[in-house]
């Protein structure tokens, strides 16, 4: 099947190599001709502008945008529009706010531009593994892309079936992709991934936070404990109820280094957790481990916040207590 790429960054190379390796035919876009030349030796089609990328794609034309979520996609999607005609598809493979993606869609739609999000999960491990994907549009343009979203999923490989699946009929899930519902419902569902996702990453950090500081002078000498760091991790992957992918590379990370010595410790969000804060208020359902997730990394940023400040201030004017290391 023929796609069109634009955007040739870490995630849309190598999803592009992906498909090509499955027999698809890919026209890639990007603002560096260097990265649209060394894809073209691997196999896809170039273009040196979007009139070019257009013109070389067969209707009904696909074009898959992974290009930074806000203005940038917002600007590719409009460039896109502009130049296709009824009965194409623009494809969202970003992290783009579903509410969003409902107004695309809907300003597409009276052009006959069909409009499919896809919530894209796999990072820079995805071109072997495969991408998870959670994909909302129409159904028609769903179905007909469907020889692109098998390639890309993992597939069912070794996972064993989940007890009672032989029951369910139809459907891709097994495979590593899923139909959400209308444009927008796909990007909503990576919405809470990536806000579930903040939340499991904490409580990990804050657990071997934990075994780090065991051995600490501050405690009675008889329950100090040196702890593996890289030996935990590593027999919690075998066996334990908290196993997991993100263990598997915390684990990766800790037999690299066991003191990380080479991270600062500053973790930026990528919007995804603040919107599905957003979404929690809205329906008034309470998300109080994401949240306090979310206000973690907020404060992995600052030295120390004036709210710090103001505690220690007052720490001192009611009780004398002097900050530690100015004894």
């Amino acid at each position: 099947m023929q796609l069109g790429m634009v955007g040739l960054g870490k995630m849309g190379a190598n999803m592009t190599r992906r498909l090509i390796r499955g027999g698809h035919e890919l026209v890639v876009s990007d603002l560096s001709q260097d990265a649209v030349k060394g894809l073209v030796g691997e196999g896809a089609v170039g273009s040196a502008s979007i009139d070019e990328f257009i013109g070389k794609l067969k209707a009904p034309r696909a074009a898959w945008v992974m290009v930074p979520a806000g203005g940038p996609t917002e600007k590719t999607v409009q460039a896109l529009a502009d130049r296709m005609q009824s009965g194409d598809t623009i494809i969202d493979g970003g992290n783009s706010y579903f509410k969003d993606d409902v107004r695309r869609a809907e300003q597409l739609r009276s052009k006959g531009i069909h409009y499919v999000d896809v919530g894209t999960s796999g990072g820079i491990w995805g071109i072997d593994r495969g991408y998870c994907m959670m994909i909302g549009g129409p159904k028609e343009a769903v179905t007909r892309l469907d020889p692109i979203f098998k390639t890309l999923a993992p597939g069912r490989g070794d996972i064993p079936r989940t007890p009672g699946r032989e029951k369910v009929s139809g459907g891709t899930a097994e495979d590593g992709y899923i139909h959400c519902g209308p444009s927008g419902a796909g990007h909503f569902v990576k919405m809470v991934h990536n806000g579930i996702e903040y939340g499991m990453m904490q409580a990990y950090a804050e657990g071997f936070d934990i075994f780090k500081n065991a051995d600490s002078k501050e405690l009675p000498e008889n329950i100090r404990f040196t702890l593996n760091l890289p030996d935990i991790a590593e027999v919690w992957r075998r066996g334990s109820v908290v196993s997991s992918w993100l263990l598997d590379l915390t684990a990766m990370a800790l037999i690299e280094n066991p003191t990380l010595a080479e991270y600062t410790g500053f973790v930026q969000d990528s919007g995804e957790g603040r919107w599905t804060i957003a979404a929690a208020l809205d329906e008034a359902v309470p998300a109080e481990v994401l949240t306090a997730a979310l206000y973690t990394r907020f404060r992995s940023r600052q030295e120390h916040t004036f709210a710090e400040k103001m505690l220690s201030a007052m720490r001192q004017k009611f009780g004398g207590h002097i900050e530690q290391g100015k004894h």
